[in-house]
């Protein structure tokens, strides 16, 4: 229950607060951004790697996360009720997630593609794992720093022009920069060490953000299993966390086949491996622009209507890029920038209204399950994106694509450029199509939120 007094119930947030916890988002735009970039990529054309088993690796190491994800967020919630803040396990991760992810492109250049997929694979999961620790938690506080319907889109706006601003930084610095060093393996030791920094930077100060409060009696320590059923209630209980996690989960997939496809449009259809640059400005530059826009959208016409209009031209952009398959060259940019202008909206507000449905579970059942909630879907995000670079991997398989090892060039088969170009469009477009009517089942509504905050008061 929230008081008079309580931070939640101010008008505004203070702007100290917007800013601390947008900058969160340059640490998870740069994790969510980087890998999922280069990663396969560095397995299938450095390390030698199948694209089976490349995809494999990602895939482990990403759903190792959909399985600790809702054991961290009820973790999470008890450490709210022991100590009165998440901070701890914020700043656990924040601290340990640089080092692992410099090991995780450190592989040693002597070593064959079998030892070097295991290397990838330990430290890619010790590096998703301390991720995790800071995002669960991270994704909770929304819905204690706010009460207010329009304050959500406020604060989740901010931290969506930074997670666009950290995605152009990483999707096109992060490529630049493996191209200062001297050898393949030399740039992108380089490359994560320099992202891992910058990373840390931004996760560290977003902790400080998580509020403090009185804490409540030591809760009882509960076996693991325990975990899996509260999530699994809260999925069973909460309708409009089916829909709206649905969705998001089909989006994730849809936005990490084509994250994870960029590199190879670049370098075998646009015939440029640093076209992946051009390829990230022409999506993240309008982003940056329009993410305000749509919350200004949000206001005008609510959530959920303009997450379904983002989604809308999301898929269009996403179909008209398949007529690389024909004529590539650099018009794909125009629809590239139509897809970043839409991107902003598909992540701006369901962020936004995951806080609402967490409060109007709060509201029903008298229980605050932020951290089981937040838990449930850290893990389905991970597990689109994750799934997103499998995708890509079974169609570049089916279609014959060959792999290489660092410094090697290699002429790819007719049918390889179209699996690439089918991943990277028709692929995200069908699950697009898809999302929408998923998320036609969401009832939240604006009245249902404001009703609910003028009841706590």
């Amino acid at each position: 229950m929230t008081h008079r007094g309580d931070a939640r119930t101010s008008s505004r947030i203070p702007r100290r607060t917007v800013a601390g916890y947008a900058i969160g988002s340059l640490g998870t735009g740069g994790f969510g951004t980087l890998p999922g970039l280069v990663l396969v990529y560095y397995l299938t054309d450095n390390l030698g790697v199948t694209a089976l088993v490349a995809g494999l690796i990602v895939s482990l190491a990403k759903l190792w996360d959909v399985v600790i994800d809702p054991v961290i967020g009820s973790l999470s919630d008890r450490s709210l009720a022991r100590s009165g803040s998440r901070r701890g396990l914020m700043l656990l991760g924040a601290l340990t997630l640089p080092v692992f992810f410099a090991l995780t492109f450190a592989v040693p250049v002597d070593v064959g593609p079998t030892t070097a997929a295991i290397w990838v694979l330990v430290s890619f999961t010790l590096t998703a794992t301390s991720f995790s620790l800071f995002q669960v938690p991270y994704i909770a506080l929304p819905a204690e720093l706010t009460d207010r319907y329009d304050e959500r889109t406020r604060l989740l706006t901010w931290r969506v022009v930074v997670l666009t601003v950290a995605i152009l930084l990483f999707g096109a610095g992060g490529p630049l920069l493996r191209g200062l060093g001297d050898t393949p393996a030399q740039g992108y030791l380089l490359m994560a060490v320099v992202a891992g920094l910058v990373i840390a930077a931004g996760l560290t100060p977003a902790a400080a953000t998580a509020p403090r409060r009185s804490p409540a009696a030591a809760p009882a320590r509960v076996p693991v299993s325990v975990h899996y059923r509260l999530a699994a209630r809260a999925l069973r209980e909460s309708q409009p966390f089916r829909a709206l996690l649905g969705t998001f989960v089909l989006q994730g997939l849809a936005t990490g086949t084509m994250l994870a496809g960029a590199q190879y449009v670049a370098t075998h259809v646009l015939r440029s491996e640093d076209a992946v640059t051009l390829l990230f400005l022409a999506l993240i530059a309008p982003a940056v622009l329009v993410t305000p826009v749509w919350g200004a959208v949000a206001r005008r016409i609510g959530k959920e209507r303009g997450y379904v209009i983002a989604s809308v031209l999301y898929a269009i952009a996403a179909l008209a890029i398949t007529g690389i398959i024909w004529q590539p060259g650099a018009w794909v940019y125009a629809p590239v920038a139509l897809a970043g202008i839409a991107y902003a909206g598909m992540q701006a507000l369901p962020l936004a209204m995951l806080p609402d449905v967490i409060a109007h579970d709060a509201g029903a059942r008298g229980t605050d399950r932020a951290g089981v909630f937040s838990g449930v879907w850290t893990a389905g995000e991970t597990a689109g994106m994750a799934l997103g670079a499998t995708a890509l991997t079974l169609v570049l398989a089916a279609t014959g694509y060959v792999e290489s090892v660092g410094g090697q060039t290699v002429a790819q088969p007719d049918s390889a450029i179209i699996g690439i170009v089918v991943a990277f469009s028709l692929v995200p477009a069908a699950l697009l199509i898809a999302s929408i009517l998923v998320l036609r089942r969401y009832r939240l509504r604006r009245a249902d939120i404001d009703v609910l905050a003028e009841a706590v008061r």
